[in-house]
């Protein structure tokens, strides 16, 4: 069964238009997800929209939104009010401008769509909207309306079709500040960076996401597994803690395990020492 289309709508670039439709790009339907239910029947929870005051269940026709002014102060607002609130083209993604994709910073980037011609009509003119992106090496912005709510979209041609991804507002975007400011100016000694350095370049390699493995996905279903043949659930041991060491010595027995520095945490605010002989002796007060 061919997928549904999530958005229908027209692709605008200028005086060309197509028909188009979106679909997600991503999806997390192959994980595994749990129902809650009554420990003592087995039957699974349903919940109800309860009156906070009354405690009277409430049908669905009778549920208005609201937005809240002060504690218990709302303005209710019913769903034809807000469906005449005017957003333009709701159907129609017109193309504002395009800009360098080395721009558009990471955290701005919000949900990825795949989007194709909708039917036979404008495959042409999609094709070109999608040609003329490509060869500008640029990503085209514009917005898109769904969920009642209205989306910046960037567009980048990618194969035969495009791809969208949605970008969050300025205002959904925390400064960095708040958090980096507290951070302390650190003087890094020379032979610190250079061993970090080459454990990484001891771990270069390509972005290859068919190596990723989901650890817990897998362990889940293997919980299932013995659950359903009836077998004993042992949680695991923990580990004992490794033994705590400067940073210097983790950064060297790193570089000696390959650049593997799970079995050599290093101690925080360990400072380099000046002396093999201080390192030993730190080593050993610490432990």
């Amino acid at each position: 069964m061919a997928p549904r289309a999530y958005w229908k709508g027209y692709l605008k670039l200028s005086l060309v238009s197509c028909p188009i439709s979106l679909f997600p790009a991503t999806t997390e339907r192959e994980k595994i997800s749990f129902h809650q239910l009554n420990k003592e029947t087995g039957n699974r929870i349903r919940y109800k929209k309860i009156d906070a005051d009354t405690g009277d269940e409430v049908d669905n026709a009778d549920i208005v939104k609201g937005y809240e002014l002060a504690k218990g102060e709302y303005i209710e607002l019913a769903p034809d009010e807000l469906e005449a609130v005017a957003l333009e083209g709701k159907h129609v993604i017109d193309i504002d401008e395009f800009v360098p994709r080395s721009e558009i910073d990471e955290l701005y980037l919000r949900d990825p769509y795949y989007i194709v011609p909708d039917g036979d009509v404008g495959q042409q003119a999609f094709a070109v909207i999608r040609e003329a992106i490509r060869k500008e090496g640029m990503v085209a912005l514009g917005k898109v309306v769904f969920t009642s709510r209205e989306h910046v979209i960037a567009l980048e041609a990618r194969g035969k079709g495009m791809v969208g991804m949605t970008l969050r507002y300025p205002y959904e975007v925390r400064k960095e500040d708040e958090y980096f400011d507290t951070i302390e100016d650190e003087k890094i000694p020379k032979d610190m960076i250079d061993l970090a350095l080459h454990i990484v370049e001891t771990k270069t390699g390509h972005f290859k996401p068919e190596k990723f493995k989901d650890e817990y996905e897998d362990a889940l279903k293997d919980l299932l597994r013995k659950k359903q043949k009836g077998e004993k659930i042992q949680a695991p041991k923990e580990r004992a803690p490794s033994n705590v060491i400067n940073l210097i010595d983790a950064l060297r027995q790193s570089v000696k395990s390959g650049g593997d520095a799970r079995h050599a945490p290093a101690r925080s605010g360990a400072r380099t020492p000046k002396k093999a002989g201080r390192s030993g002796a730190r080593h050993k007060k610490a432990s």
